[in-house]
């Protein structure tokens, strides 16, 4: 077996661990904000989650907000990549091009400078597309200054200012393209100066798509069905033939569903699942409501055990505390890649995904507690001790039969039990 979300390697959790106190020394906080701070944070995370609509569309250029966002938000974005890129190694060459749609204060690269110490000493240049100018800015300071630390930094971030649909443009002229299959939007003049037109290696959208899927009902499933196949149509053509996509956004519902639509339409534009999946059959956790009402939806959840101890101090202070992270991502590989292999001997690839539960009374099965999970034959309930299971964390790739003929009688998921 094999996890996703292993614990950080020593040199990453060191430069981690420097995070709060580098944030501190390039952005003084005003005393007015310092006293403060916990009550900002606690504030922005309501604008990000249930106070959406209170927020306007730059609500990160007000400075008490966005001192709360480089403070806070900013280090537990690149802890969270930064788990996810010691699993995940982008391959990446001399020159090539990253796009990192909805850049923010550039955390993917800084989480890519972090935790891949292999690509520091290469030339790549990263293409970091905001709507929010201020935010990008403050990244470029804040990158400047995690690199100061390591020598020269031979990437070029070109910083450009503009929303993610306005490059329809460009998608079509890589595409040679007049026709409307992909989405336009009206272009941001920064954009239309300057966004390269050369596809990239690697093109990235962190945390954006949950700001652009607000506005649509959750009762509208061919809207967002729609929306993410055209998403899916804009990536696949301005990302090179040989390179892969990788989304990230937080593990919630709403995400999970639209990740699993992306998937569709990434796998439909002959991009096939690198990561987390095991396959490219239809996905078994598309999130929205089941039958039995309730949600089941593609996330992982690990321990914050190796994060900093300050932004933990912090995350007190504003009563949210994190003793545990939650993600859920999709990495799409190059046109006509192969898909994930199968396994030999009767035994199915099975990626856990949700924590441990008890399972109900009078159930007839191995073990008393199970994990839902994922295989090419749907969706899969793994069975065992509280113990054993618990040696199974989400995201953990297993290889294991499955029980012939059985299905569990709540979720209809294919069954597999692990032994003590």
């Amino acid at each position: 077996m094999t996890g996703l979300f292993l614990p950080l390697p020593d040199e990453t959790r060191k430069i981690l661990n420097r995070l709060p106190g580098l944030i501190n020394e390039t952005f003084p906080l005003p005393g007015r904000f310092r006293a403060e701070l916990g009550r900002d944070v606690a504030e922005l995370s309501r604008l990000l989650t249930s106070g959406r609509g209170d927020r306007g569309a730059s609500y990160l250029g007000k400075p008490a907000l966005l001192s709360a966002y480089l403070r806070y938000f900013l280090p537990w974005n690149v802890y969270r990549l930064s788990r996810l890129f010691s699993f995940l190694s982008p391959d990446l060459k001399p020159h090539d091009a990253v796009n990192d749609f909805g850049a923010g204060p550039l955390t993917l690269a800084a989480s890519l400078w972090i935790s891949r110490p292999e690509l520091r000493g290469i030339p790549l240049e990263f293409r970091c597309l905001d709507r929010t100018g201020a935010v990008l800015e403050a990244g470029k300071k804040f990158f400047s200054a995690l690199t100061s630390e390591t020598g020269n930094c031979p990437w070029d971030l070109k910083i450009i200012r503009g929303e993610l649909n306005g490059l329809g443009t460009f998608a079509r002229k890589a595409l040679g393209k007049t026709t409307n299959d992909i989405p336009g939007g009206k272009a941001h003049p920064d954009i239309s100066g300057g966004f390269p037109e050369k596809p990239a290696a690697l093109t990235a959208a962190v945390n954006i798509y949950n700001e652009l899927i607000w506005g649509f009902s959750p009762m509208d499933t061919q809207g967002l069905r729609r929306f993410a196949e055209n998403q899916a149509r804009l990536l696949s053509s301005l990302t090179e033939t040989s390179g892969s996509i990788l989304v990230v956004e937080p593990g919630i519902p709403r995400s999970g569903e639209f990740i699993s639509l992306l998937r569709s339409g990434l796998i439909k534009a002959g991009r096939p699942p690198l990561s987390p999946c095991t396959h490219q059959s239809t996905c078994p956790l598309p999130g929205g409501r089941s039958k039995g009402g309730k949600e089941k939806w593609c996330h992982f959840a690990f321990d914050t055990l190796d994060a900093p101890e300050e932004l933990h101090k912090l995350s007190a202070a504003a009563h949210i505390p994190k003793e545990r992270a939650v993600l859920s991502y999709f990495l799409a590989g190059p046109l006509s890649a192969s898909a994930p292999g199968s396994c030999q001997d009767g035994k199915v690839k099975i990626r856990v995904v949700s924590d441990s539960f008890p399972l109900g009374a009078g159930v007839q099965r191995e073990g008393t507690w199970g994990r839902y999970s994922c295989c090419e034959g749907g969706l899969v309930l793994v069975t065992g001790s509280r113990r054993a299971l618990e040696d199974v964390p989400s995201g953990t790739l297993a290889e294991l039969p499955l029980v012939e003929g059985a299905r569990d009688p709540k979720s209809k998921a294919l069954l597999a039990a692990i032994k003590p």
